[in-house]
Formats: C-alpha cells, sequence, structure tokens
C-alpha cells in the first residue's frame, strides 16, 4: 500500500497541489447528481431512438420550461425544435428573410440557449461545461455565458460579438453547436438495457450515434449476443444472424452497411427454394422491390435448414448444454414428412428437405459448407462490423450495478419457489450474480479467440441464446422450427422462466438485489419482454422495485403494446418513466410535442436531493479522498 501511496504522490509536485485536488475532488462530491437516461430494446429504429435521444425523453423540454417559466407554449415548442434539430430548423429559415430580422432573430435565439446552457450547466464544474463546449467555439461561448450575465453593462460588447459571427457566416455553426451543447449537458449518462440488433433497418446507424455519445454504457441483450457471436467464430450464431435479417427483409444491412458478401447463399437459395408465404419477410410497414422480398424469402429458407442442422451438431457435441429435445432434424419422419414429440405426432407443412440426407440429416452438403465457411470469414472480415462489436465489447456487460440500480436485459433464472436456477457445467454449478459472472467471462473468451468456432465459450454464446438457463433467453425452449412447419399453434408456445411472474413479487426483488451486492432499496431495470400497456400492464412493478421499459420500440411490436416505448429518467429529484408514442417522423413528432410523451410516471421521489457523494462515481471519488488525505498527512515522510 506504500507503494502505491507513493506513487499517487507523484502526480502532485507540491503538497499544496494535493490540497487543491482535495478540495476539488470534496466540491464535486457535493454537486447534484446528474440525469440519467435509460433505454431498452432498440432493434434497429435509428429514427425513434434518434428522436428520443435529442429530446432526452423530455427532459430538455422540462429544462426550457425551467429556464422561461412565463413562456407561451408556442414559444417553448419552437425553442425545443431549434434544440432538437438545429441544422433542420436554420435551413428552413426563409430565404427572404429581411437582413434586419434575420440578424434579430440569430441574436434572441443565441441569447436564449445561452441561457439554457448557463441552466443546463449549474451542477456541473466549469471544466466539465466547457467539456461539453464544442472546441471551436468554446472561448467565445464562455465569453458569452460570463458577459450576458451582466447585459446591460455590455450590451454592445455582446452585439458586437454576435453581429462578428454573423458577418464571418459562423453563427449558424456556433447556434447548432449550442443546442448539441445543451443535449449533452441535460443528460449525463445513458444506459442502454440491451437489443439494439434486429427487426429494424438501421442498427448499424444506432451503433454510429452511440460511438460519438459523450457517456454510455451498454447490458447485452440477445439479438446484440447473436451478433458478437457470429465475429467470434460462431456459424452457428452467423447463419442465424442472416436469418433473422432475411426474415425481416433486412439483408441490405449485411451486403451494402456492412459490406459482407452473401452473394453465394442468394444464388444457393434461388437455385434450391422456392417461395413460401411462411417465409415472406416481416416489414413492419416498409416495402421492398418484388425481387428483394422473393430473395429474403429463399435465403431464410436456406439459412434456417443450415441453421436447425448446425444447431443439433451442437447439442450432440454438449450433452452439458440439455438441450436433445431440440433435435428436431433427427426425429423426422422423411417418407411421411411428420415429426413426433410430446406424444404427438404433427405433419410437416412448407418443409423442403432438398439439402437433407436421410441417413445423416444434420450433415451439411459440400455446398452449405462452403457457403457456411465463406460467410463466416467475410462476416469477421467486415471492418465496420469489426469495429461496432469492439465497442459493444468495451461498453457492454452482462448485468451492471450503477447508482444503486440493478441493470440487465433479460431476466435471473429462478425455479417456481424462487430459488435461485442453476447451470451445472465442467464439474461446477453457476446461478444469480456467479452465474452472470461466468456467462461475460465465456463471452469475452470466445470474442478474444475468434478463430476457434466448435470451443465451449463460443457455444456458450448459442447457448446464451436459446438456453433454457440463460439470462439473455428465459425460456424453456426457442420454437423457431416449429413456428416454420408446424400449423399446430400449441407448439409454438415457449414457456417463460418463472423470474417473468416472480419479478413482480416486491420480496423476490429485494433477494435479487441483495444477491448482486446492492442494498434491497433499489430498482431492478429490465428489458426484453415488451410492456402490454394497451391490456392494462404497467412497466413499475413489485411497488417500484422492478421497471420493465420494453414497451415496443419496433414497428412490430406496436399492436400488442399500444405504445412505442418505454425510457427511464434519474436525476437528483428521483426516477421518472415516460411513456412514447410511435415515432411517424421528425415533422409529425415537432407538431405534436406534448402529445409524444404521453405520461410520466413517477416511480420514486426524494425527500432530499441526491448529490455526487451519493453515486457509483462518488464512491470512486471518495475513495480518491481517502487516499489523497492520506498523501496529504503524510507527504513528507512518502
Amino acid at each position: 500500500m506504500e507503494k502505491y501511496y507513493q506513487l499517487l504522490k507523484k502526480n502532485f509536485n507540491q503538497k499544496e497541489s494535493v490540497l487543491t485536488e482535495l478540495i476539488n475532488l470534496e466540491a464535486i462530491s457535493n454537486l447534484p447528481k446528474g440525469t440519467e437516461h435509460f433505454v431498452s430494446d432498440i432493434h434497429g429504429e435509428f429514427h425513434s431512438f434518434d428522436h428520443v435521444l435529442r429530446t432526452g425523453s423530455g427532459s430538455i423540454r422540462e429544462k426550457v420550461l425551467e429556464a422561461f417559466p412565463h413562456a407561451e407554449t408556442s414559444e417553448i415548442n419552437s425553442l425545443c425544435e431549434l434544440i432538437y434539430y438545429p441544422e433542420l430548423i436554420i435551413s428552413q429559415l426563409p430565404s427572404d428573410f429581411p437582413l434586419e430580422k434575420k440578424n434579430n432573430w440569430y441574436i434572441s435565439n443565441l441569447l436564449t440557449l445561452l441561457t439554457i446552457v448557463r441552466i443546463s450547466g449549474q451542477k456541473y464544474t466549469r471544466s466539465k461545461v466547457r467539456k461539453s463546449l464544442s472546441p471551436q467555439f468554446s472561448y467565445i461561448i464562455e465569453e458569452l455565458l460570463t458577459e450576458t450575465n451582466n447585459l446591460e453593462q455590455k450590451q454592445a460588447y455582446v452585439d458586437a460579438i454576435i453581429l462578428k459571427l454573423i458577418e464571418l457566416e459562423q453563427i449558424d455553426d456556433l447556434i447548432i453547436s449550442l443546442c448539441y451543447s445543451i443535449q449533452r449537458l441535460v443528460v449525463d449518462h445513458l444506459h442502454v438495457v440491451g437489443d439494439i440488433y434486429d427487426r429494424g433497418p438501421k442498427p448499424d446507424e444506432i451503433m454510429d450515434k452511440l460511438m460519438t455519445h459523450h457517456s454510455v454504457d451498454i447490458q447485452w441483450g440477445n439479438h446484440d449476443i447473436i451478433w458478437l457471436a457470429a465475429m467470434a467464430g460462431s456459424p452457428l450464431a452467423m447463419i442465424n444472424v442472416v436469418r433473422i435479417c432475411a426474415r425481416y427483409g433486412n439483408l441490405d444491412i449485411i451486403e451494402d452497411r456492412y459490406g459482407i458478401n452473401i452473394r453465394p447463399l442468394v444464388d444457393f437459395a434461388m437455385a434450391h427454394y422456392e417461395p413460401l408465404p411462411v417465409f415472406a419477410p416481416h416489414l413492419d410497414g416498409r416495402d421492398l422491390p418484388e425481387i428483394a422480398k422473393i430473395q429474403a424469402n429463399v435465403v431464410q429458407q436456406a439459412a434456417a435448414m443450415m441453421q436447425f442442422k448446425l444447431e443439433e451438431q451442437l447439442i450432440e457435441r454438449r450433452p452439458e448444454f440439455s438441450m436433445t429435445h431440440r433435435k428436431m432434424l433427427s426425429i423426422i419422419d422423411y417418407q411421411t414428412l411428420s415429426i413426433q414429440f410430446d406424444n404427438q405426432c404433427y405433419s410437416l407443412e412448407n418443409f423442403n428437405p432438398v439439402t437433407i440426407q436421410i441417413t445423416n440429416p444434420t450433415e451439411l452438403t459440400d455446398d452449405e459448407q462452403r457457403i457456411i465457411n465463406k460467410l463466416l470469414t467475410n462476416f469477421q472480415q467486415s471492418d465496420k462490423l469489426k469495429k461496432h462489436m469492439d465497442f459493444l465489447m468495451a461498453k457492454g456487460s452482462m448485468y451492471l450495478c450503477y447508482n444503486g440500480n440493478l441493470l440487465f436485459h433479460g431476466c435471473i433464472p429462478l425455479h417456481s419457489n424462487g430459488d435461485l436456477k442453476a447451470l451445472h457445467i465442467e464439474g461446477l454449478t453457476y446461478f444469480g450474480k456467479d452465474l452472470l459472472d461466468y456467462y461475460e467471462r465465456q463471452v469475452r473468451y470466445a470474442y478474444q479467440h475468434p478463430d476457434v468456432n466448435t470451443d465451449l465459450a463460443t457455444d456458450l454464446l448459442w447457448y446464451l441464446w436459446v438456453g433454457e438457463t440463460s439470462s439473455l433467453f428465459g425460456k424453456m425452449s426457442m420454437t423457431t422450427f416449429e413456428r416454420y412447419f408446424i400449423s399446430d399453434k400449441k407448439t409454438h408456445n415457449e414457456i417463460k422462466n418463472p423470474y417473468y411472474e416472480l419479478r413482480n413479487d416486491e420480496t423476490i426483488c429485494e433477494r435479487l438485489l441483495v444477491e448482486f451486492g446492492l442494498s434491497p432499496n433499489g430498482h431492478i431495470i429490465n428489458g426484453h419482454t415488451p410492456v402490454k400497456e394497451k391490456k392494462g400492464e404497467s412497466p413499475i412493478k413489485a411497488g417500484g422495485k422492478m421497471l420493465v421499459i420494453d414497451g415496443g420500440y419496433a414497428k412490430g411490436y406496436q399492436k400488442t403494446t399500444g405504445v412505442a416505448g418505454y425510457t427511464l429518467l434519474s436525476n437528483s429529484y428521483g426516477i421518472q418513466i415516460a411513456t412514447h408514442m410511435p415515432f411517424s417522423g421528425i415533422e409529425q413528432a415537432l407538431t405534436n410535442q406534448e402529445q409524444q410523451l404521453s405520461i410520466r410516471r413517477l416511480v420514486e421521489k426524494v425527500s432530499e436531493r441526491k448529490t455526487v457523494k451519493h453515486t457509483t462515481i462518488g464512491q470512486k471519488i471518495q475513495q480518491e479522498i481517502d487516499d489523497l488525505t492520506y498523501v496529504y498527512h503524510h507527504y513528507e515522510q512518502l
């Protein structure tokens, strides 16, 4: 420990500088806690997600109202529009605007934005506010922030700065940078509670947006883990990614956006399969050219057949996964095209065994094997996909304990009596926190060894997609095979883990919080299962201990949920849930600003405003204070 203190001392060339840092850290600890923004289950819906980020789920509107409590609603709306979409609003200024009127618009809005920046930055250090400003304009903005506090004395000075910016055609960029500074100051940190990928058409743009965010963490969802698994070298996960993209008419994500050549698979599928209604792509209101629909249809069939074969091979080499009941190809009667399980015989419909060798139904044909090998290579050589998956690994985890709350995407596997459900593997038993820690170690190991594709770690990535004790899946079985080929819908049912019932119990939630080393007074924040608000279900469960914020970003879920997603806001005053209406474009969202966020449910209101010292970051700062205090008192002896 003494060596640690000696190393720490080297950062300070004199005792007084230690004192300065101690005072600085103590002051930061007593600032109000920043606002956390929680989102989940984005599923490729970039434009909805982008709008939610720009608005801060209503936080920015609240800050504008705080700054101008007596302003007319129309003025508030116009100001919010500018802050949300500054480039768009500036581009819509009339081209025949008289010069004096245009200059007045710039001056008025610039002064208004400076007021909001000042109010938004009140709970941060000057250093943090400075970091939120565009480097190009930081000096000018700081000067304007200071001088507009005493505008009566320096009106001419301020006007001169602004008019010179207009003359040099820099005013647009300055206003745009101020708007983005406000967005950054109002929301201090973003949590993404899983499922960035699949269903929607633009997950790559979501990833690009997240990579520019100033402060973000991600809890992996089941749809994220399958993309990570593909990059980690799992051919089974990779072909499943292709199948899902085909199912939702999104093959262009793979081909055009990630630059992955899937032409050999498309040609193979077109040669061996005919379009069938059950494989028609789910477009969620979008449209595709007819040829693209046909290709998505047959690619989905070809990918599904390869997936079922590879899955059975995995099940065979991993008896410890207890998935023998999912070896569907091996129990088919290929003479009658029927299958028997659960003491009942079912006819197979839409089932084309053109690539199946009856004596060995799980073996890939030579063509299929070549396609799988080439596709996996193409996936792993995509620079853009690698960049996105690296970011998912760097910012992601199976769960997160943050500011007294527990964040994870799916579930903590439980038995019906509330006991923790265990995974038994390699002679060891894992459950609860240890189980999720074990999964995370395996994910990271598999990702670090992408050239190995049949080891336990890589196979466990698939188990996280479909396994009974997976915290990301949370069901007994995934019935993809039955949904494609058996018409009897009772075979499509996927039995959920008891967690999804038990999470309504406050005692169970408190036990889970304690299991992860947290106070029972915290909250569990969950995604994964759409909340059916339309049927009276609430996202607030277990007396407020459990908050489920998957309300249906994906358009396909909205007819079931009745809403377009939930987001959660946690600031120094408490926690709120915002309910979002379906996003139909920027123009409509701006026209109906007040209706876009229909409900703000108060989950918790604190009696005393929370400060940084009450947060996870505050705990780290306190440790620094303790260490520096020791260094200060023993400076001469170290």
